[in-house]
This record gives structure tokens, C-alpha cells and sequence, in this order.
């Protein structure tokens, strides 16, 4: 039986994908869409990439225009914040006084720049990256800047830094960690990019941490690093990973561990309340079964579609392959799987001209793949990732192999 009511609170990927999917699946009963921001929900990849270059019309952030809303009986609350999650009630306040019954609550509450206490960090010139308003400000400030500095080489600051790089500032990354992207990157396609970037004019500091910021009257004008150097800067970016938002959950005695917990139908341990996307910690199938908090587009589009189906009606878990990208100059890097964990790996391709993919493998099975410039590459290992068996590393190694040929013989099998 379907609720008669749907409460979704953050209205960013995650949060508009349940909205747009419970119309789909013929749910009938009452919605409201809950944003913090005032702006209509918008996508966020663009913000890091042609936002900053004028490329990307404001109007084409919109997920959707501000009509489709009135059209499928949305009622939009922007501007305000869910400050209380009363479970006994089944309703939740606003920040404005307002309150809200539900029959199901939606957390999508998303995730938040992780704060370092760097001094001169108010500084004017100081700058993070998540939010449409933060955009404007990075993109108006590097217009004017001669020198960038930015701390964290993440996929957000290695995007702004490739950019910044681009339009001909004098730009450097400052990463703690002993290769880029770490994270989520193998050390074959992490090397390749710190000599591209490198080969694009853009300075990155390996194993280095900012120690303070210097400003005079008020404004940023230098980074010094932990190891004595000082490096001039007008304007910079603290990009040092994102924590996600779990305070109304834990308010509400929600189970939270490094995310909002929940179950394969993305459940947390109320029945009646789900949490999706960036702050949601999810058993995920290509990690072993594990939970894990994933950050991407796509993690927050089928985490929203499976909720919204389990909603209406059809109770549905999440097994799509995780994907990802980051375009960083005249780069695209795509990654299909979870790449970390691997034990060996088979590069095809020529790194040499920028067109290449690193296939990772764990005790014999392929967990993910990383593609530069290889598109074709990226969309046969999601068809490949979703089938077992996919292809082992010798297939992969011997001459001739076609990544497309494998993947179309994996779906006609599966």
C-alpha cells in the first residue's frame, strides 16, 4: 500500500530523482521537495567545470524547469531547512515555523566541504566549492586572480585548478597525500595525470600541506606550506574532501557510521524513512557486499529511482555499477567500478597521446576500470562489471582485443 504523503528533504540529484521517479512509477498521494538553497535544484557537476568559464548557461543547470513542479503537484519549499525529524508524529519542522507530515521521509541530505583549521582561512579570497552561490563566487574571483593556489587534489580541485590553468593563471595544487586522487585512482592513471597537468602548465605539489594563510588587509596574498616555503595566491581553494550531512538523522536516533545507515532498499533503521545519495551508507554489491557511502551522479540517480519504486509500490535494491568523471582541461576521466583493492593491473591503449584505460583486477576479477580519453572503454566495462564472469587480465593483455566485442558477448550470454 502506498503512502499517502512523501516528505523529501534536500533537493539536490538525489533528492529530484525521487520526486521525478515516484511520478513515474504512478505514485498518486502528496510530495514535497525540501531545499535548503533557494535556487531551483540543479546539477552540481557543471559548477567545477563550464559554470566557471561561462561555458554552461545558468538556466541549464535546472534539473527542471520551475513549471514541471506545479505540473506533477510538487510542493517546492526552497529557502528552508528541515531543523527536527519527529518519528512518533511522522512529521518534520521547518525552519520557518512550518510543519510537514509524512507517511515516508526521503533523506537526501547530501554531504558538505570537510573543514580544515587552517589559519587565515576567513580571509577574503578564500574560497570552497559545492554550492551554485560558491560558483559564482569561485568564477568571478578567478576571472580577476593571477595566482591560485589550490589545497586538496581531489577531482573538484583538480578540476578548478585545470581550469584556472586554462585561462592562463599562474596556478598550483597542494596534495598531502603521495599521488593524486588517491582515492578513488590507481597509481598507473594518477602518474599520467600529474605529468599531463604538469605539461599543461599547472604545478602540483606532492606530499605538501598548506600551514597558514597570509593576508593583508584582509585579503589572501600568500599560502605558506607546512615545509617553510611561502607561495603567492590571491585567490584560494580549500578542496579537501566532503563529509556527509547526518545531523538531522542523528537528531532523529537514526543508526549513522560514516554516512546515514540503511538496508539494501535503502531503509534506514525507521522504517518509514530512507536516505539516498551522498549521505546514505549502502551494502553495495561491487564492494563486497560492504556498506559504503558513494559520491557521484549516477550513485544518487539510482539510489533515488530504487527508492522511489520500493515507495510506490515495487520494492526494488540498488545493483547498478557505480560510475564516475571528471574532466580536467582537455582530459575526460571516466571510471566504471570501484578500482581500489586492486591486485593487478592491464593497460590498453597509448598513453603517449592521451587515449588510454587501466583495467584493475582483484584475485582475478575485474573491479573496475579507469579511461582517459577512451569513452567506447568506459561504456563496454559498465556492460562487463554487471555480468559474471566479465573478462579475466589475460584477455585483456592478449593482442587484439576489443573491449566492445567482449561486452556484447557478456550481455547476449548474461
Amino acid at each position: 500500500m502506498q503512502p499517502s504523503s512523501v516528505v523529501v528533504v534536500g533537493a539536490g540529484q538525489a533528492g529530484c530523482q525521487v520526486v521525478s521517479s515516484l511520478r513515474d512509477a504512478g505514485y498518486q498521494g502528496r510530495i514535497a521537495l525540501i531545499g535548503a538553497e533557494p535556487q531551483l535544484p540543479y546539477q552540481r557537476p557543471p559548477l567545477s567545470k563550464g559554470h566557471l568559464t561561462g561555458k554552461a548557461l545558468r538556466e541549464s543547470l535546472w534539473l527542471r524547469p520551475e513549471a514541471w513542479y506545479d505540473e506533477q503537484g510538487v510542493d517546492l519549499h526552497l529557502g528552508v531547512r528541515v531543523t527536527h525529524v519527529d518519528r512518533i508524529a511522522h512529521q518534520v519542522q521547518l525552519s520557518d515555523g512550518g510543519m510537514l507530515p509524512y507517511g515516508c521521509l526521503v533523506l537526501a541530505l547530501g554531504s558538505r566541504h570537510r573543514e580544515i583549521p587552517l589559519p587565515g582561512s576567513d580571509l577574503e579570497g578564500v574560497v570552497g566549492l559545492r554550492t551554485l552561490d560558491e560558483a559564482d563566487e569561485v568564477r568571478d574571483k578567478l576571472a580577476l586572480a593571477h595566482h591560485v593556489v589550490v589545497v586538496g587534489g581531489g577531482f573538484i580541485g583538480m578540476e578548478v585548478a585545470a581550469t584556472a590553468a586554462q585561462l592562463g593563471k599562474e596556478a598550483t595544487v597542494l596534495e598531502i597525500a603521495p599521488q593524486l586522487m588517491g582515492r578513488v585512482l590507481s597509481r598507473e592513471t594518477a602518474s599520467f595525470l600529474l605529468g599531463a597537468h604538469q605539461k599543461r602548465g599547472l604545478a602540483l605539489e606532492l606530499g605538501c600541506s598548506a600551514a597558514a594563510l597570509v593576508g593583508i588587509h584582509g585579503s589572501v596574498q600568500a599560502v605558506d606550506t607546512a615545509d617553510g616555503r611561502r607561495l603567492p595566491a590571491d585567490l584560494v581553494l580549500l578542496g579537501v574532501g566532503a563529509v556527509p550531512c547526518t545531523e538531522l538523522a542523528l537528531d532523529a536516533g537514526l543508526e549513522v557510521d560514516n554516512g546515514i545507515v540503511v538496508d539494501e532498499l535503502l531503509r534506514t533503521s525507521d522504517p518509514d524513512i530512507y536516505a539516498v545519495g551522498d549521505c546514505a551508507s549502502a551494502p553495495c554489491p561491487f564492494a563486497g557486499g560492504r556498506h559504503t557511502r558513494l559520491e557521484s551522479v549516477q550513485n544518487a540517480t539510482a539510489q533515488g529511482r530504487a527508492v522511489a519504486a520500493t515507495i510506490a509500490g515495487t520494492p526494488t535494491t540498488n545493483d547498478s555499477v557505480p560510475w564516475f568523471w571528471s574532466d580536467q582541461a582537455d582530459l575526460k576521466i571516466q571510471i566504471a567500478g570501484l578500482t581500489t583493492g586492486h591486485d593487478e593491473v592491464v593497460l590498453t591503449g597509448d598513453r603517449s597521446n592521451d587515449r588510454f584505460s587501466v583495467w584493475c583486477f582483484a584475485a582475478g576479477s575485474l573491479v573496475g576500470v579507469e579511461s582517459v580519453n577512451r569513452p567506447a572503454d568506459h561504456m563496454a566495462a559498465r556492460k562487463l562489471l554487471g555480468r559474471t564472469p566479465s573478462v579475466t587480465a589475460d584477455e585483456v593483455r592478449a593482442e587484439g582485443f576489443d573491449p566492445k566485442g567482449a561486452a556484447a558477448g557478456a550481455v547476449a550470454a548474461g
